[in-house]
């Protein structure tokens, strides 16, 4: 019997892999039977999460990368395509930032816009080229409802998520004819380590009862869990998402919809 959601023979790309979302996408991918790459700077924690998969029989490799370079990324990706080939990209390393645009310091809003957008680009364009000769291939972008909403005190945030929503979009349309899909996901609040150190830090003890008024901002009435948009990302890599390009598809507890009632 064939397995649904099957990613045998898939050489899969990660970025940001080594922890929270990335971590449960790579974990899971893995599972299905991928071969998976995990770009991450912390290189101890790739490690870690690369031997886990290793030690249940299944495939991944660290690679230590910073995705603002593009020679870097290139050079990297170039290396994973001489031991499999790139059949998906997964766009997940961001980082946040709390501030409206007063807040908002010229040296915050370069370092959001170099990975969170010029990541996206420097990997998408990277890997474009490879899966054009391969035939085809899925590009998965972590985007955010704060692509679709405005959210309070969030402005690089929502700007950086906005365009990847947008870059999101424009490579669906450019690539189609090379059998290229471009989805992405948007996620609600998701509780992950760096949540737990962002309260830690903001709240010192209030911990609790934060946590318990984050969990609310979801109409749902918790955050997301890693696994969850794991999941969500298994299927739209998968073959059986092939009629599916250039949409964005949130997760969020109802946040988006529910909200605004």
């Amino acid at each position: 019997m064939k397995t649904k959601f099957s990613l045998v023979n898939k050489g899969v790309v990660i970025t940001g892999g080594a922890s929270g979302i990335g971590k449960a996408i790579a974990k899971t991918f893995a599972t299905q039977g991928a071969d998976v790459h995990i770009l991450d700077l912390n290189m101890d924690a790739a490690d870690d999460i690369a031997a886990q998969i290793k030690s249940q029989g299944f495939k991944a490799t660290p690679h230590h990368c910073n995705i603002s370079n593009y020679k870097q990324v290139s050079e990297l990706v170039n290396q994973i395509s001489k031991v499999t080939n790139v059949d998906v990209l997964i766009n997940n390393a961001g980082i946040a930032h709390v501030g409206n645009i007063e807040a908002c310091s010229e040296e915050d809003l370069d370092r959001l816009y170099e990975i969170n957008i010029k990541g996206v680009y420097n990997c998408s364009k990277a890997c474009i080229p490879l899966m054009k000769n391969n035939g085809g291939g899925v590009i998965l972008n972590l985007a955010s409802i704060a692509s679709s909403v405005g959210i309070s005190d969030r402005f690089a945030y929502s700007m950086t998520k906005g365009a990847v929503l947008t870059m999101t979009y424009s490579i669906a349309k450019d690539y189609i004819d090379d059998n290229i899909r471009c989805n992405c996901i948007s996620p609600a609040r998701v509780h992950t380590p760096f949540i737990d150190g962002f309260i830690k830090k903001n709240y010192p003890g209030n911990e609790t009862e934060m946590f318990g008024k984050l969990s609310k901002t979801q109409p749902i009435g918790r955050m997301g869990k890693p696994q969850e948009i794991a999941d969500l990302a298994l299927f739209l890599c998968a073959d059986e998402a092939s009629f599916i390009t250039g949409s964005n598809y949130g997760i969020d507890g109802g946040y988006v919809t529910l909200n605004s009632k």
